[in-house]
C-alpha cells in the first residue's frame, strides 16, 4: 500500500483543561494512556477507549508547578514523566503514586523545553536564562552547557531516540539549530539558514533526521549524519510543533490552526488536517477564529495523531486506508 493512500479522520476530542495544551505524550508501555500538559499548571493523564461518542476521560491530574506548564517527556518505561515549567523548575513524576518525586531547581528562568536520553538515565533542558542543563535522575545538575551555547532564549531540546547515537539537538532565537555530544559535552554541528527565530524541532526515530521550524513559517530538514540541508519548506504561518511518524515518512506539521503532513520520501504534502466547526465552539463560543495547534504526539503504532489546541482541547485523529 502506498503513503498517500492513508489519511486521517476526526475521531473526538479530549476536554478537560482550562488552558491551551501545550505538550502531549505517550507511552509504548501503556497504550490506553495519554498525558498533556497545559498553560492552566496541570497535567492531565487520560485514559483512552475506542467508545465512538467518549474516546477518552481523565483519570488523573498531576499538580504542582506554580506557572504554566510548556513540556513534558515520558521515560522510555511508562512509569515516569518529566514537566518544564515557566516557574523555572523541573519535576518528576511517579505515574502511578500521582505525585511528583523530584523538583528539578537550578534555571533561572522559565524552563522550555525537557527530554529524557534513550536510556532514562539522562535528562536535558533548556530556558528562557539561554542556558541548557544535563541532570541525573536524582535531580542533580552535572552539567551546564556555556561554550558555544546558544546567544538567546532556547525553546526546544531532543534527545536522539537511538542509542548508538548519544546526542541531543536544540534551537534557539537565535536561528540556530546545534547538535550536542552529551558524552563529549561539545557541539558536533551547527546547522545554518533559518531568518526568523526558532520555536521547534523533531528527530526522526532513526535519528538521521532533524526537522527545525520558526516563527516565519519554514521549516528545514536536515540530515544528521554529515550536517546536510535537505529540504526547506515554507507552510506561510507560524510553526508551533513538529513530529516524526513511529512507522511512516510523514513529518507532521502543526502551522496555525492546521496540521500538515509532508511526506519524506515522496517529497510531497498528502493531508492537511483542521479542527472543524463541531469542535471549534466547545470551550470557547467567543472565539473569533480557528484555534492554533500547538503540540503533538503520535501513538506508538503511528495509528492515531492527538494534537493539542489553543481552545483547551485535545483533537483525537484515526489514520485510516483508502480502499
Amino acid at each position: 500500500m502506498n503513503n498517500t493512500d492513508n489519511k486521517f479522520i476526526l475521531r473526538g476530542v479530549l476536554e478537560g483543561h482550562n488552558g491551551w495544551v501545550t505538550s502531549i505524550v505517550t507511552s509504548s508501555k501503556t497504550s490506553n494512556m495519554v498525558i498533556s500538559a497545559s498553560r492552566d499548571k496541570s497535567i492531565i493523564v487520560w485514559e483512552m477507549n475506542r467508545d465512538d461518542i467518549n474516546c477518552g476521560v481523565p483519570r488523573k491530574a498531576l499538580v504542582g508547578h506554580n506557572n504554566i506548564i510548556q513540556d513534558l517527556a515520558i521515560s522510555s518505561d511508562g512509569q515516569f514523566v518529566l514537566s518544564a515549567s515557566w516557574d523555572h523548575t523541573l519535576r518528576l513524576w511517579d505515574l502511578e503514586a500521582g505525585k511528583t518525586v523530584r523538583r528539578f531547581v537550578g534555571h533561572e528562568k522559565d524552563v522550555l523545553s525537557v527530554a529524557f536520553s534513550a536510556d532514562n538515565r539522562q535528562i536535558v533542558s533548556s530556558s528562557r536564562d539561554r542556558t541548557i542543563k544535563l541532570w541525573n535522575t536524582l535531580g542533580e545538575c552535572k552539567h551546564t552547557f556555556k561554550q558555544y551555547n546558544h546567544k538567546d532564549w532556547i525553546p526546544c531540546v531532543r534527545f536522539s531516540c537511538n542509542p548508538n547515537k548519544p546526542i541531543f539537538v536544540s534551537c534557539g532565537w537565535d536561528k540556530l539549530v546545534k547538535v550536542w555530544s552529551n558524552i563529549k559535552l561539545n557541539v558536533k554541528k551547527e546547522f545554518v539558514g533559518h531568518n526568523g527565530y526558532l520555536n521547534t524541532l523533531a528527530l526522526s526515530p532513526d535519528a538521521k533526521l532533524c526537522a527545525s521550524a520558526d516563527r516565519d513559517g519554514v521549516v528545514m530538514i536536515w540530515d544528521l549524519d554529515d550536517g546536510k540541508h535537505l529540504l526547506s519548506l515554507d507552510v506561510g504561518k507560524e510553526v508551533f510543533s513538529l513530529l516524526f511518524s513511529p512507522n511512516r515518512c510523514w513529518l507532521c506539521i502543526a502551522t496555525g490552526a492546521s496540521i500538515k503532513i509532508w511526506d519524506t520520501e515522496e517529497e510531497k504534502f498528502v493531508d492537511t488536517l483542521t479542527p472543524d466547526s463541531s469542535t471549534i465552539t466547545m470551550n470557547k463560543p467567543q472565539a473569533p477564529h480557528l484555534p492554533n495547534c500547538l503540540s503533538l504526539a503520535w501513538s506508538m503504532d503511528g495509528n492515531t495523531l492527538y494534537s493539542g489546541h489553543s481552545d483547551h482541547l485535545i483533537r483525537v485523529w484515526q489514520v485510516i486506508c483508502a480502499l
